[in-house]
């Protein structure tokens, strides 16, 4: 992991990332793209302020972790400028003519990267990309 498992580090990465882009300062690639997604997701600027970084976000509380919300943005957009898994891009392109709406063909597809993700962790293995890819074709 880039980041290490710094959980609050990783949070404040975001916090930094738009706090430099509300004030307009110069921002390295990944900060860019960080401020990009979270633009894309105005309810979570309050917790990027700071207002919740320590927050724990559990899916029993029924609530959404935003910060694992926006990675998965950031991770598909990652497979999509580099076509990884192949395929992928095509994949993504079919959902963005059905749905007609890139932001939300987005978050159709980050559905089936977490659950890809959570059967990888579940059953401890690599995840797998040709049931990742079939999901998304699916779509």
């Amino acid at each position: 992991m880039i980041y290490g498992q710094d959980r609050q580090a990783l949070r404040q990465m975001y916090a930094d990332a738009w706090r430099k882009a509300v004030e307009g300062q110069v921002l390295s690639a990944l900060e860019s793209q960080i401020a990009t997604v979270i633009e894309d997701h105005p309810a979570y600027v309050p917790v990027v302020r700071g207002e919740q970084l320590e927050t724990d976000f559990s899916p029993e509380d029924g609530r959404t972790n935003p910060f694992l919300h926006m990675g998965l943005h950031l991770a598909l957009r990652d497979q999509l400028a580099v076509d990884r898994p192949h395929g992928i891009r095509a994949a993504f392109q079919s959902v963005v003519k059905r749905v007609g709406d890139r932001h939300t063909a987005e978050h159709r597809v980050i559905d089936c990267l977490a659950e890809t993700l959570w059967e990888a962790q579940w059953e401890k293995r690599l995840p797998d990309e040709a049931a990742y890819l079939e999901r998304v074709r699916r779509l």
